[in-house]
């Protein structure tokens, strides 16, 4: 219905005015609501609008039947805002500029429970839950989940929420180690101001590794390894409580803002709590993505800027569009860069206390970013470090491709080094069986082995038969449950033809949904053969209804199915 304007003499007047309203078209993702206010309102007056209104068709509401869920028992609902989805879920200003606090009250049918990101919740009688975020945050990090899902605790400010046949695993997996890195984080990075930080575990066709609702982080479910071989994603969403959801980038334009800081953020505490030969290591793997990435895309596209613009229209660029890898490892190259310019850890570490207590709670550009760099190191400013011919800030920001520095990485050479020599032995003519078999993986961490696949797929296609042979000598890796192993381990097999296991991408595919893992393969099952291909079409007819509907969209792009929506 029409927005209300409740009269001046407060509640218990007449019902309030109803006032003219329009929608006006605006971008292929989303319309404007237009309201005719009676009188153009002064700046600094509160104004009140009531807006009567219903969703739930819209990208950002998704409705999962029950055999998409882990229990395959009951239904279950979601709502995933980034970037420019939650305009679907209910109006507002829906721009990352914007902040503002909320309340909701939900009700829901028996035997289902409600969850937001929010720092309150209250169960009341009538399966209604009511909710209190009482900090401002921008509208993409409003989510609501419901379904059928319990909790247990893992930490003192710390619950692990999941189906209940997930809910033992989760405990399992993230007892205790979710408080260690908050700690962490808040001894580099000032007070973790969310009260809260608990964790949901989503159902499979979650589209991405994890989404950092404030105090309710969701995850996919492809992180209970069962080894915690994959927490690193927990510390990548533990860090986005100072990078993002308390400073914030003002446009999807400069999504690195958000990503960059979050992904060096992240590589500190993981230093702090693992060690920097592991994090190099674990950056490595994340270099070797942003060169795929570029390889795939093309390193002049227009996407590999740090500043992209935003073109609302049929051909410009989506929002959406600005989560792929150049934000995440180009943007952490750039923040490595000014620490590298800095020259001191301890000293950087300061800056970055004092950059996010400077801007908390407030949505900024680069140039605010880049500005207070310099303030706060004057002596940077004066050498003009912002010029330095070949590194200019200017030329960071706006020339797509290849970060013009790299962070050294080679304290991991200790764990990379037998990677790349073992690697190095498996694309050989001839195998050498004795020298293949001195090596022992058996107590290699999973980014060794993630970190070793990833140069057998540079190197691939391999000869003959070899890597029929891998998969034999290594059952570690060909029937890893393990997410990070199996997508290289799929992506390994298509690229080598290798017939006899095209049924693990299928099952690897049927198994999840998440952006990051379903785009490559089919990105490879198209590039590939006619078998591929035909590969491809039979998984995804099967598995379409199963996805996110952004990624759903993005498979068709690949497949050449029709102009994707």
């Amino acid at each position: 219905g029409p927005p209300l304007l409740p009269p001046p003499g407060g509640p218990g007047d007449a019902a309030g005015q109803a006032l003219p309203v329009e929608s006006r078209p605006f971008a292929s993702y989303g319309s404007a609501l237009h309201i005719a206010l009676p009188q153009a309102p002064r700046a600094g007056q509160l104004l009140t609008l009531l807006i009567d209104y219903e969703a739930g068709e819209g990208p950002g509401v998704c409705w999962l039947s029950p055999e998409q869920t882990a229990g395959k028992q009951k239904p279950y609902m979601y709502t995933q805002g980034q970037a420019v989805l939650n305009r679907s879920f209910f109006p507002c200003f829906d721009t990352p500029s914007v902040k503002f606090t909320y309340s909701a009250t939900v009700k829901v049918p028996e035997g289902f429970t409600a969850v937001m990101s929010a720092t309150s919740w209250e169960k009341q009688k009538d399966n209604t839950f009511v909710f209190k975020m009482s900090q401002p945050i921008p509208s993409y990090l409003i989510a609501l989940v419901v379904g059928d899902i319990v909790s247990a605790d893992v930490g003192p400010r710390s619950r692990v929420w999941a189906e209940p046949c997930l809910i033992e695993a989760a405990k399992k997996e993230y007892d205790g180690v979710i408080e260690e890195f908050l700690v962490v984080g808040e001894k580099l990075f000032g007070p973790y101001v969310w009260g809260r930080y608990d964790i949901l575990f989503m159902p499979p066709s979650f589209p991405f590794g994890g989404m950092e609702n404030p105090c309710l982080t969701f995850v996919t479910p492809c992180l209970l390894a069962g080894d915690r071989s994959l927490v690193d994603v927990i510390i990548h969403e533990i860090s986005h409580s100072w990078f993002g959801n308390l400073v914030t980038n003002a446009t999807w334009g400069e999504f690195w803002l958000n990503e960059g800081f979050t992904m060096y953020a992240q590589r500190r505490i993981s230093t702090e709590v693992y060690g920097l030969p592991y994090t190099c290591l674990e950056a490595a793997t994340g270099r070797a993505l942003l060169r795929q990435h570029m390889d795939a895309t093309g390193e002049e596209h227009p996407l590999n800027k740090l500043r992209v613009v935003i073109e609302p229209g049929l051909r410009g660029v989506n929002p959406d569009d600005t989560y792929n890898e150049t934000p995440y490892e180009k943007g952490y190259c750039f923040v490595s860069y000014l620490a590298h310019l800095v020259g001191n850890q301890s000293k950087f570490d300061a800056f970055l206390q004092a950059y996010v207590n400077r801007f908390k709670f407030q949505s900024i550009t680069a140039d605010d970013t880049l500005g207070f760099f310099l303030e706060y190191f004057p002596e940077l400013k004066e050498k003009g470090v912002d010029s330095i011919p070949g590194f200019e800030f200017d030329r960071w920001l706006n020339t797509p491709g290849w970060p013009p520095y790299l962070p050294d990485l080679s304290p991991g050479q200790q764990l990379m080094r037998p990677a790349d020599e073992l690697a190095e032995l498996w694309a050989a003519d001839g195998l050498n069986m004795e020298a293949i078999e001195a090596v022992d993986i058996t107590g290699w961490r999973t980014y060794q082995l993630v970190y070793f696949l990833d140069q057998v797929l540079q190197k691939s296609p391999l000869p003959e038969g070899n890597v029929k042979r891998l998969s034999k000598m290594y059952p570690k890796i060909s029937k890893a449950q393990n997410a990070e192993l199996r997508l290289r381990w799929c992506q390994i097999v298509l690229k080598n033809n290798l017939e006899s296991e095209y049924s693990k991408v299928k099952d690897f595919l049927h198994s999840q949904g998440k952006q990051k893992y379903t785009l490559p393969l089919y990105r490879a099952m198209w590039g590939g053969s006619e078998a591929t291909r035909a590969l491809a079409m039979e998984t995804f007819s099967a598995t379409a209804p199963q996805l996110h509907v952004n990624v759903q969209n993005y498979v068709k792009k690949i497949l050449g199915l029709g102009e994707a929506e």
